[in-house]
């Protein structure tokens, strides 16, 4: 899997920063039960091998690694339609 640009990409997360690949982002405010949450959203977009959607074909499964750090797991939304998202 590879991060891809896309037309609404505003910040490139890990950039200039060796030990990462850039990642690019749309960074944006979300909105919880009438609170704006200034810069909460973080949308990235992946583009798969032909041997990786071969995987999910075969196995219907996606797995997701997340670092925490050791503060609270955040919520995470995977889609295969970014209208769901922005």
């Amino acid at each position: 899997m590879k991060p891809v640009r896309f037309e609404e990409v505003n910040a490139v997360i890990g950039d200039k920063q060796p030990e990462y690949e850039p990642l690019p982002a749309l960074i944006k405010d979300y909105e919880v039960e009438g609170q704006v949450l200034e810069r909460a959203q973080v949308v990235t977009c992946w583009d798969l091998t032909d041997e990786e959607i071969a995987d999910i074909v075969k196995n219907k499964k996606i797995w997701l690694s997340t670092l925490t750090f050791g503060y609270p797991f955040q919520p995470v939304c995977l889609t295969t339609k970014k209208e769901d998202l922005i």
